[in-house]
Order: C-alpha cells, then structure tokens, then sequence
C-alpha cells in the first residue's frame, strides 16, 4: 500500500540543471505551500538562470558541491526531504572523462545518504534507464523494474553504482527512500550537447545535423513536465525502498526524431551529415511504467510527441539568449572528440 507524504521543505540537488530545475518549477507552480532549497555546484551543465524569476521565498539557491560533507551538515537539517537529481550525465563526455562521473555520481550519492542518515528524513534518487543496458531493435521487450542491471558506458555505470548504494543503505539503515529510473527527457532548459537541442540550435545557426551512425537507435521520450509529475508522485506517494520506471510510450528512433525536427524548422529532411557511431552506443531504450501507473495512479500529460517537440523548438527560438553562451564550447568539444 502506498504511503502518503506530504513535504514542506525540499533540498533539490541539481536544481539549476535541465531535469532539475524543471521540477524546482513544477513544485513552485504546483504546491504553493512546499519551498525549496536548490543545491547545485553550477558546473558547466548548470544555470542559475534556469530558477531566475522564481520568488524568493520559496526558492533559495545554495551553490555547493553535494560531496561536501561539512555543507550538508549544514544545510540538510530543517528539511523534511532531499530530491537527488545532480549528476554528470553526458555519455559523450563520460567516455572522454569518466573521473567527474565516479566523484559525482557515486561519492556524491554516498555523501547525500550519509546525511539523510544522520538527520533522518526522506531521500528520493533520479536514476536513468541506461543502467539497464539497451535492447534490441526488434526486441519487443520494455525494461521493468525487475530488469537486470547492464550499464554499458562509464556514465550509466556510475548511475547503476548510485542505485546500488541507495538500495544498500536502505536496507542496511532504514533509510526511507524511494529510486525512480526514467527515459530520455526532452523540453525547456536542456543543454545544447544533448540531442534534440543540439540538432534544434544548429539548424538555427545554419549548421548541417550530425547523426550517429545510422540513426536507428531508439529512445524512448518522455516531455520533463511528466517527469516532474512522476518525481512529486513517487516522493509523496511512493512505498518505501522501492523502484518506480517512469516512462510515457513515446519510442522513437533518432533519425525519425531528427527528421521531424528538420522539417518542423522548414529544412530538407535527408540535409543532414552521418558521422561515426559512440562507441558502445546503447540500440533501444523502452520503458514499462505500469508499476507507477497502476500503484501510484500516475499518467503523463504530454503524450503528443509532435506538439511537444514543436513547442520545444519555439522555446529555443524564443530564448537564444540563454543556449548561445553555451553553444561554441559545446561545438568546440564534440569537434575535439570527432563527433
């Protein structure tokens, strides 16, 4: 039976982060009566812009690294939860650098449950899907929270690692937490390395779209709003230490995607440049999000991927000003790995 919570006072780790400060947005504009604290190191993939305009009295931002132990002893107590959503997430640049990947997403996980440990409140971890491998093109099996785990790249390993702790923990301690594993997000606040964006701010900048390989490999997508809807869910609702996959049927492969895209943007669908493949390159992600649907009575909202997509491309067209900063440094690191 599903327990019921109700928070008050949340630490948000990697709040200024895409995922992250999506949800920081969700719970200002959803549940009035919770304040945040944002907890983010403001690496390159975080922005205090991204919470800019959130009033002061429900959002407090603390710049800070979530491996600093000292920090958490200071900041956690008056809390009644942590959502933990910082991490290095970038597949690319775990390959290029794993070392980022293991102090953040491991050290950082085990630093934040010794916290939770020490001052007793409700942990909830973001997890991925990657850690459960990939599957095969013409597979028609989805993961479920009974999938083994099977990470393949240097990023999700750390991610599995991560999860592995908290269940550990958990089970070691007590400690009253929850993981939730969820698809490829896509919407406002995404950093221009990841693939939809990238693809969306080179076409305005008159740059050709690259594609791996050969754009068959799929992801299964889900709009970041349903992802924030799924978080509040599981956090207020969930059972604890349990698994939740969130996930919205939205499957794609990615030269569809990136077709779509191009069209939707007025270009020629076939104007784009294949280059080498990741290696490694994880072939199919799908998730089976019956468990959270059918214990915890969530559903997505966004479940038009097309009018989702669009909207995303406007809002990158609209807001220029917050990816451009951004956007040379990032062209300059794919051309240094070759991509």
């Amino acid at each position: 039976m599903a327990e019921s919570f109700e928070p008050k006072n949340i630490i948000v780790t990697g709040g200024c982060g895409f995922i992250g400060s999506n949800f920081v947005h969700h719970v200002v504009r959803e549940h009035p009566d919770v304040h945040v604290t944002v907890l983010d190191k403001l690496t390159y993939a975080g922005n205090r812009e991204n919470i800019a305009g959130l009033p002061a009295d429900r959002v407090e931002l603390v710049v800070g690294d979530i491996c600093d132990a000292e920090l958490l002893d200071r900041i956690v107590p008056g809390h009644d939860a942590i959502v933990h959503y910082a991490a290095e997430s970038h597949n690319d640049n775990s390959i290029a650098d794993p070392e980022p990947f293991l102090r953040t997403n491991v050290e950082g996980t085990f630093r934040l449950l010794e916290a939770v440990r020490k001052h007793g409140i409700r942990y909830h971890h973001v997890s991925t899907d990657e850690v459960y491998g990939d599957l095969a093109l013409d597979d028609p099996a989805r993961f479920t929270e009974s999938t083994p785990y099977k990470p393949s790249s240097p990023y999700s390993s750390t991610k599995a690692a991560s999860d592995m702790l908290v269940r550990a923990w958990t089970r070691t301690y007590g400690l009253r937490t929850t993981i939730s594993n969820c698809s490829n997000n896509y919407g406002p606040y995404q950093h221009v390395e990841k693939f939809i964006p990238r693809q969306i701010t080179n076409i305005i900048d008159g740059v050709r779209p690259k594609l791996y390989g050969k754009g068959e490999n799929v992801r299964d997508w889900i709009h970041t709003e349903d992802h924030s809807s799924a978080v509040w869910t599981i956090l207020t609702k969930g059972r604890m230490g349990e698994t939740y996959l969130i996930g919205a049927d939205g499957e794609r492969n990615n030269i569809t995607v990136l077709r779509m895209i191009m069209e939707m943007m007025g270009e020629d669908p076939d104007d784009f440049d294949w280059v080498r493949d990741r290696p490694g390159h994880d072939r199919r992600y799908a998730i089976d999000s019956a468990k959270l649907q059918t214990e915890l009575g969530w559903r997505p909202a966004h479940n038009d991927f097309a009018e989702g997509l669009k909207a995303t491309i406007e809002w990158y067209r609209a807001n220029e000003a917050w990816w451009r900063p951004a956007k040379a440094a990032t062209e300059a690191r794919y051309k240094a790995q070759g991509q």
